[in-house]
């Protein structure tokens, strides 16, 4: 290997966008659990549009996921250019992707006080990755 070239390593904040990505199609699999028929494929999402009480707030979940991943993504490979402390990295990473397992419990069991407050904490997180590698 070159002296100048460095060896890249899968990071634990990788691994947590990896996870963040998941968490959608975790959401879909929740709304659909047990209700969910094979002659209901033909039009998913219009089904998931019918849905009501626990499994249209799965729906939403779901699609919260989706709205929250760009900016994880992005704070994420930019504090890693930029150089952030890794191990501050990965554990504001982890701090994200559990507060976002939370949200999604708590969004699901119709807590909505508690679940905006989760969310507010997670965008707060996700800031501080991505101004973690900011000098």
């Amino acid at each position: 290997m070159d002296a100048t070239m460095h060896a890249a390593r899968f990071t634990t904040a990788y691994w947590c966008v990896l996870i963040a990505a998941l968490l959608p199609m975790a959401c879909a699999l929740l709304a659909k659990a047990g209700a969910f028929r094979p002659s209901d494929n033909a039009a998913p999402r219009a089904w998931l549009d019918r849905q009501t009480g626990w499994r249209a707030r799965a729906h939403a979940a779901q699609a919260n996921s989706f709205e929250a991943l760009p900016f994880f993504i992005g704070a994420v490979v930019i504090a890693h250019q930029l150089g952030a402390r890794q191990t501050l990295v990965d554990r504001l990473a982890l701090a994200f992707v559990l507060l976002r397992l939370g949200f999604i419990a708590l969004y699901v069991a119709d807590r909505p006080t508690l679940r905006s407050l989760v969310w507010c904490a997670g965008l707060f997180v996700n800031i501080a990755i991505l101004f973690a590698g900011y000098r």
